[in-house]
């Protein structure tokens, strides 16, 4: 009986050293189970990939808890765009631009302008928020927001085919203007303008390298972005040689043309294409082009704006249509 005791006790003794006694228990072969395929980086918690997935996601809710999100404030071609300011915001507002909401500071002092700017938005229906400060404060370099901020949705734009169709639709002949190398939105939004005022039916510019419809365009346009369309061409100049199967004169714009504006033609359907003061028009455009039209000057400038261009060219053209 001692004995036996005495090798139990043995074994319990043995039982308490640390590590394996008997075998794994089958975790070494769990182990080496395969664990299957790697998950996409947007499914990994901690990958670059996944948090702006979910920042994305998260700007995309933005409006349902009345505080402006962050991204906002970038400037993006698929998402909203936030203009900061009392003067860029009143102006915005006059000019009718399509905002989405208003934010107002908590504590703002009141002026004029942000007298007007409430006004405006509650007439056009547009949602007035208050918000702490430090909500715009996060979307502005050194506070510079003034207190108020206005939220704009992307722009929406047609396809160069929906141009075509509309002019069909209107019974006259087509003019259009298409930018190359047009970088500044305010150049563009002076351009539709002009568009507008003298009788075209749209503008065309390329999707990339270009300037693109902002608040800061839409407020030169003077509210004519609302009116008249501007279509993105993934390829401008495959989209001026569809213009040109249609039937379209394609005509450049540039100092040193081949053809005055004096000598032009501008009764038949026209496209009227305008590039950077800087670079001009880019080789393969160029190529694409039926003529390239100068504007005689008197003075000793070499060359114009290219939305003043622009409004010299329409304008001579909406005469000779007119006579």
């Amino acid at each position: 009986m001692a004995g036996n005791s005495q090798r139990r006790g043995a074994i319990r003794k043995g039982g308490t050293k640390k590590g394996q006694v008997v075998g794994s228990g089958g975790k070494r072969r769990r182990g080496l189970e395969g664990r299957g395929a790697t998950p996409p980086a947007e499914a990994r918690k901690y990958h670059p990939a996944a948090k702006r997935a979910a920042a994305k996601a998260k700007a995309t809710q933005g409006g349902t808890s009345g505080r402006p999100t962050r991204t906002a404030g970038r400037k993006s071609d698929d998402g909203p765009e936030m203009v900061l300011g009392r003067n860029p915001v009143v102006e915005c507002l006059r000019a009718g631009v399509p905002a989405t909401a208003l934010y107002v500071a908590v504590g703002t002092e009141n002026d004029e302008r942000l007298t007007e700017s409430v006004r405006m938005a509650a007439d056009a229906g547009i949602s007035i928020l208050e918000v702490p400060r430090t909500d715009l404060d996060r979307l502005s370099a050194n506070g510079l927001h003034q207190g108020v901020a206005l939220q704009v949705p992307p722009y929406r734009y047609a396809h160069p085919n929906d141009l075509v169709e509309g002019v069909r639709g209107s019974g006259q002949p087509a003019l259009l203007v298409a930018l190359d190398n047009i970088t500044d939105p305010r150049n563009l939004g002076a351009v539709i303008r002009s568009v507008a005022a003298f009788g075209g039916q749209g503008v065309v510019i390329p999707q990339r390298r270009s300037a693109s419809v902002t608040a800061v365009a839409w407020r030169t346009s003077a509210g004519a972005a609302a009116r008249l369309p501007v279509a993105r061409a993934t390829n401008l100049t495959r989209t001026l040689k569809d213009f040109a199967a249609a039937g379209y004169q394609i005509v450049g714009l540039d100092a040193g043309g081949d053809t005055t504006l004096d000598e032009f033609d501008g009764a038949t359907p026209t496209v009227i294409v305008v590039g950077s003061e800087g670079k001009g028009l880019s080789r393969l455009v160029r190529e694409s082009c039926d003529a390239i039209l100068s504007i005689p000057m008197a003075g000793p400038v070499e060359s114009l704006n290219a939305s003043v261009a622009a409004g010299v060219v329409l304008a001579e053209v909406a005469r000779q249509r007119r006579a």
